[in-house]
């Protein structure tokens, strides 16, 4: 199968929609919601991936409906690897191979390093990275066969600086980047991108916290968009960016300059 043929022939285009389908985790609020959003337009049928928020995962699949694609709601805790095999199965029965994988799901726990306990270390360190190598070591089988792939992972400005509270989302979104470089070396000759996207301060439900002053010094003077993240992935995931892989694209106005 060639990229044109799974994909399409123009950015944001129709897709021949038998050949394969995009998976997105979290995808039932926020940046996930407008992965998913952008990518049902671009003509990918959709799993939306949710783990609690079935109501906001429902209200996805709708949206992408409305707008002519197609969507199926899927719900699985990605920390729970059984639960994730079952979700990807019904995802490939309804729509076909997953072509295109968004690890967008993530949390946080915050607190100084001192007082970081073990269970808010492990949990982040579990969703934010190790399920996203899951995902990945299991849609990279198909992608390879199809001779066709695109792998986005969702990381983050925090990931190669510092940000005092947050070692172990830190470290989860830096061990995401590196994850992203490695594997795609590793499929580079068999038509698969791995590339990452890191977001500064998004205006999600995972941000409402920050203060007001970490806001005055994006260079921006505003905090993005969800539509700003998934507007990146939907590029990524196009056959215009066929050589663009192992590359990190921050959204981030202007944080990381």
């Amino acid at each position: 199968m060639s990229a044109t043929a799974a994909q399409g022939t123009a950015f944001g285009g129709s897709v021949a929609t038998d050949q394969g389908c995009a998976f997105v985790t979290g995808a039932s609020r926020g940046i996930g919601a407008a992965v998913a959003d952008a990518l049902g337009r671009a003509g990918w049928p959709v799993a939306v991936n949710y783990a609690r928020d079935e109501s906001g995962a429902r209200e996805t699949v709708s949206a992408v409906e409305d707008a002519g694609g197609r969507a199926l709601a899927v719900q699985a805790d990605v920390a729970d690897s059984a639960a994730t095999e079952e979700a990807l199965a019904r995802a490939e029965e309804r729509f076909g191979p997953v072509l295109v994988l968004v690890n967008n799901a993530g949390v946080r726990a915050d607190g100084l390093l001192l007082n970081l306990p073990d269970e808010d270390w492990a949990r982040v360190l579990e969703v934010n990275l190790t399920a996203a190598f899951r995902l990945t070591r299991r849609a990279l089988r198909q992608m390879i066969k199809a001779r066709f792939g695109r792998v986005i992972n969702v990381a983050s400005v925090v990931g190669p600086r510092a940000n005092a509270g947050q070692a172990n989302y830190a470290a989860a979104k830096a061990g995401l980047i590196g994850l992203t470089r490695t594997a795609a070396v590793e499929v580079a000759r068999r038509g698969v991108t791995v590339n990452a996207v890191a977001p500064g301060f998004v205006a999600t439900s995972m941000t409402e916290d920050v203060p007001e002053e970490v806001l005055g010094s994006i260079p921006a003077r505003r905090p993005g968009s969800p539509d700003d993240v998934a507007a990146c992935v939907r590029f990524l995931a196009s056959d215009e960016a066929s050589y663009v892989t192992g590359t990190t694209l921050y959204v981030d106005g202007g944080m990381s300059a």
